[in-house]
């Protein structure tokens, strides 16, 4: 515990949602629903409008809609999303070197670090500066807490919302939290909560007045003395820039249950190309390599295989989902299917397994010039091979991965990412995305059905525009990338 609120916790307020507020006039102020689109998509974010009809994150999209029906269901937009966190973690980094990003729209700071504050006034106007300028960068509105801890910068950012501020003084943090539900608490989930309900412990104030000895005996040793540090508000972790990554994993929900074997395969070995890509993106390799299958009926299995080196192959990964794929049950239908990679790596090393690809492509021009190309062969056709990769076309919406975030990456399902080609077979035009007409200029997708695609054209700064529907073959309607945002009051702070 620090002696002055010099950490500082930004939380934007309902950031997807604000975004896609500022980037579409004709949105301010309106219930506005991000996420999954398809039937069993899920929310990633609601803007407050949308939230005070009882719609929140995580939350079927289905669902949303029943209780929100004149909601804007939009698409995630991530390529325009991560910008727009480029820009907030940029002014973030000019307060202080040790910045510690939590997601897209969430990151500790220590002031301290950056020498602008050092008492409660400085960090209050450090926190007052920021919020300023977000807004005029992006115009977005963004939540500070401030505190001696990060536990404790985290718990008033969450009470600052929406567009707020709130310092937590030193010394007055067992009394701030006292009357607080221990919800409030990290770590304290449904079952945990609930269990201290049965005994009769509700707030934190009760929870620090139960005492060490009672929460150890109740939840265990580690648990039990983290409760009750937590509830003096005693929290030491320092904020770390870096913060390294455990695993990189990528999942698919489909709206229909698979059923067929050679489309599973061909899901499984797309997943794995996918995450290897991301694997590479951040720099890592891995040596364990995880499939997640969720079933028909909920049942979710995990296997996993333990390389003898780190790599970043996609043909080694692609062969040891499949080599694990064999030995799940799939009788009855796939719900979900997931790709991941653990232990992970900042280099790769050789190992027998990386030479598999090249080796089966060998064999395979062998065969093609009348060679037998043997067992080997065998095996790859058994494992699902190349042929099936690429093929199966995702068809679902989010299921949870890597937190909300995550699952709306899972989620985005048949829809491509921003800037890529919205269009699929059947010129398919998902709400929410950006469009171009060659007339009219750029504007976004309202919503499409019967053949027909309606567009409003606007853009981020000028007053709502005007709707107009077209055929979804119509060549001078074209996908687009998403226009940058603009500054000022552009709106979003919903």
């Amino acid at each position: 515990m620090r002696a002055a609120p010099t950490i500082l916790h930004l939380d934007m307020d309902a950031f997807y949602a604000s975004v896609e507020q500022a980037s579409k006039p004709s949105l301010r102020g309106k219930a506005v629903i991000v996420g999954g689109l398809g039937p069993r998509g899920v929310v990633a974010t609601a803007s407050y409008e949308a939230r005070r009809f009882g719609v929140h994150s995580a939350m079927p999209m289905a669902q949303a809609r029943r209780l929100c029906p004149n909601g804007a269901c939009l698409t995630p937009r991530f390529r325009l999303y991560q910008s727009v966190s480029e820009r907030v973690m940029g002014l973030l980094r000019a307060l202080s070197p040790l910045v510690e990003p939590l997601s897209l729209d969430e990151a500790f700071v220590d002031l301290e670090a950056g020498e602008v504050a050092f008492d409660s006034t400085g960090a209050r106007a450090a926190g007052e500066r920021l919020r300023a300028d977000i807004m005029a960068a992006t115009g977005l509105s963004g939540s500070v807490g401030l505190a001696g801890s990060k536990m404790l910068a985290k718990v008033a950012s969450e009470e600052a919302k929406p567009a707020g501020l709130l310092l937590i003084e030193p010394g007055t943090e067992r009394a701030h939290l006292a009357p607080m539900s221990v919800r409030t608490l990290p770590g304290v989930g449904p079952v945990t909560g609930e269990h201290l309900r049965r005994a009769g412990i509700t707030t934190v104030g009760e929870l620090a007045e139960a005492g060490e000895d009672e929460l150890i005996r109740m939840v265990g040793h580690s648990h039990g003395l983290g409760l009750y540090r937590m509830a003096l508000g005693l929290d030491d972790r320092p904020v770390v820039a870096e913060r390294d990554a455990k695993s990189v994993s990528v999942e698919d929900t489909f709206d229909v249950d698979l059923h067929d074997r050679v489309r599973i395969r061909g899901e499984v070995q797309r997943l794995a190309d996918r995450c290897v890509g991301r694997l590479r993106s951040s720099g890592h390799s891995g040596r364990t390599i995880v499939l997640k299958v969720r079933r028909f009926d909920f049942s979710t299995l995990t296997r996993s295989e333990t390389l003898r080196g780190p790599t970043d192959d996609p043909g080694v990964v692609r062969e040891a989902a499949a080599r694990l794929l064999e030995g799940v049950d799939t009788t009855g239908g796939v719900r979900l299917l997931g790709v991941g990679v653990t232990g992970l790596a900042d280099y790769t090393q050789e190992d027998l397994f990386a030479q598999a690809e090249a080796q089966a492509e060998a064999e395979g021009a062998a065969e093609a010039v009348g060679t037998v190309a043997g067992p080997a062969a065998q095996d790859e056709e058994s494992s699902g091979g190349g042929a099936a990769d690429g093929t199966g076309t995702l068809d679902g919406a989010p299921e949870g991965v890597e937190g909300v975030e995550g699952a709306v990456r899972g989620a985005e399902g048949a829809v491509p990412k921003p800037g890529e080609a919205v269009v699929a077979p059947g010129r398919f035009w998902p709400a929410g995305s950006d469009v171009r007409h060659a007339v009219y200029g750029p504007g976004w997708v309202q919503g499409s059905g019967v053949g027909r695609v309606t567009v409003r054209f606007e853009q981020p700064g000028t007053p709502p525009g005007r709707v107009r529907t077209f055929k979804v073959d119509d060549p001078e309607l074209e996908p687009s990338d998403p226009l940058p945002l603009v500054g000022g009051d552009g709106g979003g702070g919903g």
